[in-house]
């Protein structure tokens, strides 16, 4: 589900794909439900690419937001996370992912964590897993591209052996 969640630089909130077009992306809205092109100038990244610094390695986002739901208790975060202190933030924060750098995690990083939360779970997305393409669907993609270049090349030789009848080449002279 989090693939589909997309942050776009510089517009409050989250988006969801809606659709895919020539050079843009159609995204909507979470907060208000309108929808908007993107386009490649614009900074779009998944929250399923999005990942937090630790002291050992970087954790994915998806893992944080499932810690976070699990201290919730899937409920929407009371505090007014836009007037917490950046103690408060760090606190609060180190509660979920204790070992989080605390020199590159911003106090503005995880109140945007925060109120992302609470938007996602506003608006009933609460599968914060990462769906993983199976082997099947992988073997699956596979074997329809290999079955559309052996149709290509039956309709290319087919297309020859047209030609070389009309023209005579290759036709036996008696």
């Amino acid at each position: 589900m989090l693939k589909d969640i997309l942050a776009v630089t510089g517009k409050p909130g989250l988006f969801k794909l809606v659709s895919r077009g020539n050079n843009m992306l159609i995204v909507e809205s979470l907060i208000d439900g309108k929808r908007m092109p993107t386009y490649a100038r614009d900074k779009i990244v998944s929250l399923a690419d999005i990942s937090m610094y630790t002291m050992s390695e970087d954790k994915p986002l998806n893992e944080v937001l499932i810690a976070l739901q699990t201290k919730q208790e899937n409920k929407p975060i009371e505090s007014d996370i836009k007037k917490m202190s950046n103690d408060e933030l760090r606190n609060f924060f180190g509660e979920i992912v204790p070992d989080f750098d605390r020199d590159r995690v911003y106090p503005s990083d995880i109140r945007k964590l925060l109120l992302w939360y609470n938007l996602l779970i506003e608006k009933g997305i609460t599968d914060f897993n990462i769906e993983e393409e199976s082997e099947d669907n992988v073997k699956s993609e596979e074997k329809k591209e290999e079955k559309h270049i052996n149709q290509k090349q039956q309709v290319k030789t087919q297309k020859s052996a047209a030609t070389s009848v009309k023209t005579g080449v290759g036709a036996k002279r008696g």
